[in-house]
């Protein structure tokens, strides 16, 4: 589905944050892509969607191919249109719209627009508590509800691809199990292929069979999850936890094995 080979990216023509960075998601599954703050895992998703030269950013080197297409250089309504969605980080809903109309933004690149009530129906049935509040302004949902809305936003455009960033940023534990579960039902049910943006390693990983690990704009670490999860550096650096299973700060971690080859 995804290709990303190689790729640079360069803000104000004077910062390099990405070095080089490859990946590929397979079509049909669950990629996540983790790393600290800084790492460069947004500025990846705005490389893959075309959002980089809003912010005065561009990719310099590589390609970005979709079904193998070149979409680096396209324009953002374009990339949507050749069926890749963002969930920006922090939500982004439209405050002021009801929940339906922020729902029918989504579908606003669709030609089959006689299709789109049936799938107001679709978004419903993933999210119940968006029907009750259907009505009311985006604004006034609480922050879980208004990840639901983002999610449901992006199913309306029927993606082939949807790229979430920080999905549980700020939400209670009980509300990260529900929406992420809901987000592997959508990988299930509708076929879609994700690629996940999470600090949230643990429950990133519990959802996705593949993951990246980012670090200062370049992939140090990869592989299926399980063999991510049983990695003791991981384990330690990012789950928090000591070989013994114990919870550690990260604050008291002093070293992290960083794999000798860097992909590219």
């Amino acid at each position: 589905m995804l290709n990303v080979n190689n790729i640079e990216v360069i803000y104000s023509d004077v910062i390099l944050v990405l070095k080089g960075l490859s990946l590929v998601v397979p079509e049909g599954k669950i990629v996540a892509l983790l790393g600290a703050n800084g790492a460069g895992k947004s500025t990846t998703l705005k490389a893959i969607s075309g959002l980089l030269k809003s912010e005065e950013g561009e990719v310099t080197d590589g390609e970005i191919l979709l079904g193998g297409r070149k979409i680096n250089g396209m324009d953002p309504e374009d990339i949507v249109r050749e069926g890749v969605f963002q969930v920006m980080e922090g939500r982004r809903v439209f405050e002021d719209l009801t929940v339906e109309e922020n729902l029918r933004c989504g579908a606003h690149t669709r030609t089959d627009q006689k299709n789109v009530k049936t799938d107001y129906d679709r978004v419903y049935a993933y999210f119940p508590r968006l029907k009750e509040r259907r009505k009311g302004l985006a604004g006034y949902l609480s922050g879980g509800e208004q990840q639901m809305l983002a999610i449901g936003r992006a199913l309306m455009a029927r993606p082939k691809l949807m790229l979430l960033d920080e999905p549980s940023l700020g939400l209670s534990p009980l509300l990260v199990k529900e929406i992420f579960g809901i987000i592997k039902d959508i990988n299930v049910k509708e076929k879609t292929t994700i690629l996940l943006v999470e600090q949230n390693a643990r429950v990133a990983l519990s959802i996705s069979s593949y993951g990246y690990i980012m670090e200062n704009g370049k992939v140090v670490l990869d592989g299926e999850t399980e063999k991510l999860i049983n990695n003791e550096d991981v384990k330690e650096f990012y789950l928090g936890m000591t070989e013994v299973g114990s919870r550690k700060s990260y604050r008291d971690i002093k070293h992290y094995k960083r794999r000798k080859r860097w992909l590219s």
